[in-house]
């Protein structure tokens, strides 16, 4: 994974939410990874309020653009509960533990992790889904699209037959 883990630091902090924070560092991010220029133009133009009601319309009012990476492969079933161990017991092998306010399959908590790893895992298995999550946001016509673009640039093919 030479040279990603800046880039997936940036996409982790581009796809959580736009607070004061997130505008203070969008200088940095648009001079770290030339690759989410796309959404980071668009973030440093676009008004915060404007772009935080987007973030919202985009990823909280429904599971159509889910940034939670078993919600893809499990729904809301039983096997998501397994899948989820599964994401923490991965970050405790590599000596993290996972305390954020969010699921431990939350897309940004999983590039932020694998920054600072190098365990592409849980990118990797999860390819086909963030291939349709990165589809559902272009089809959507929102510049979240390009980070997702980045990431999966950076990523081997989803095996055949993989499931969504």
């Amino acid at each position: 994974m030479p040279g990603f883990e800046v880039l997936y630091q940036a996409a982790a902090l581009c796809l959580t939410y736009p607070d004061d924070d997130f505008r203070a560092r969008l200088p940095l991010l648009r001079e770290a990874a030339p690759q989410l220029r796309g959404f980071t133009d668009h973030a440093a133009a676009t008004e915060q309020g404007a772009l935080q009601a987007h973030y919202v319309e985009v990823f909280d009012f429904k599971n159509r653009h889910s940034l939670y990476l078993s919600w893809w492969t499990d729904g809301d079933t039983r096997n998501r509960g397994m899948s989820l161990v599964r994401f923490k017991e991965l970050y405790r092998a590599h000596g993290l533990e996972f305390t954020g306010e969010e699921l431990p399959d939350f897309l940004p908590a999983v590039l932020e992790f694998v920054s600072r790893t190098g365990d592409m895992t849980m990118l990797t298995e999860h390819r086909d889904a963030l291939d349709e999550l990165r589809s559902r946001l272009t089809a959507f016509g929102t510049p979240y699209a390009c980070v997702l673009d980045a990431v999966c640039a950076t990523l081997p093919p989803a095996p055949t037959g993989a499931r969504r």
